[in-house]
């Protein structure tokens, strides 16, 4: 089978299916690509695109099976590719790291930094998304690896090792009455509008499910990806926030309050993502060391042949 062909094809479906800004990207002509996307599918017997005329709009359920395969194959050799460049890039190349902005702007500072000292020529690419877009950037290896919460475990190509507990706080100007209400409890953060993340990004199930199970339903009045967002809407006194309790820092305390509330919603995990028996070089085992330094290498490979040691939640240093 033809490997341009397949990687062809996933550069097709990735531009919306047009092919005259695929030929431009992939840097030959219309006829050229559309011959080959015929090729290919007359040697698999099958027909991948459907079409309206003569244009492609979109995959046919065989096309959308072919896809998920061919992003694993072209993602393996790039990988082989990789390897190829020899010794002499064992300490220069491309990190390419997809994160949230809390990970970006919060932790992994001080790592990069301290990454970039040991590896002058290593150049790294930071990409932020929720996990959702995270984990498809690992699995079309667009990334070597992700940074995320806890649901990155539930895509199947994905290797997930869990690296560090974090919990929530509620963040409120100074003198809000949540400060006087010692404990702190689901039933006093339901009498305020809050502000919080987006479902499904950085562990707001557990939020979510927490007040379903007191019986409660919050007003939420804003979400959003970026802590930063967040903590600006408070301070304009639209509500109350939600927020990773490492996404406070000396420079907040200047006009807001931080409350932790890790007694009122179950901590979550952060896990490195990688894709399943991807070829990791030595400077991306040190970055990863460097950001959660009880990780081994013989852990992630482990991970990496999908035979994780059992990991307990609880062992998992805080961040």
């Amino acid at each position: 089978m033809n490997i341009a062909r397949l990687k062809n094809f996933t550069e097709i479906v990735k531009n919306n299916f047009n092919i005259s800004a695929t030929a431009e990207k992939l840097y030959t002509s219309q006829p050229t690509l559309s011959k080959q996307m015929k090729m290919l599918e007359d040697e698999l017997g099958l027909a991948l695109f459907t079409r309206k005329g003569k244009n492609l709009v979109g995959l046919t359920s065989a096309g959308e099976k072919v896809m998920e395969l061919a992003k694993g194959v072209v993602a393996q050799v790039a990988q082989i590719n990789q390897l190829s460049l020899g010794e002499q890039l064992a300490t220069s190349g491309v990190l390419r790291i997809a994160t949230t902005h809390t990970q970006a702007r919060y932790k992994l500072p001080a790592v990069i930094t301290e990454f970039t000292r040991r590896y002058p020529d290593v150049a790294i690419n930071l990409h932020q998304g929720a996990p959702a877009q995270l984990a498809q950037m690992v699995q079309s290896g667009d990334v070597d690896m992700a940074i995320a919460t806890e649901s990155m475990y539930l895509f199947d190509e994905l290797a997930a090792v869990p690296c560090h507990r974090w919990g929530r706080s509620v963040v409120v100007p100074h003198g809000h009455p949540l400060i006087d209400c010692q404990p702190l409890s689901m039933a006093d953060l339901a009498r305020y509008p809050l502000i919080t993340y987006v479902f499904g990004f950085t562990g707001r199930s557990k939020m979510d499910k927490a007040f379903s199970r007191h019986g409660l339903s919050p007003k939420t009045v804003l979400t959003a990806t970026d802590t930063d967002v967040i903590k600006h809407y408070v301070r304009l006194g639209m509500g109350v926030g939600v927020i990773a309790s490492v996404a406070f820092d000396e420079g907040d305390r200047e006009d807001l309050v931080s409350l932790n509330i890790d007694h009122l919603i179950a901590s979550s995990a952060t896990h490195i993502c990688l894709r399943k028996h991807a070829h990791l070089r030595d400077y991306m085992y040190d970055f990863i060391h460097l950001y959660a330094p009880h990780i081994s290498r013989e852990t992630v490979q482990l991970h990496l042949i999908n035979q994780p040691p059992t990991a307990n939640m609880a062992e998992l240093p805080w961040l």
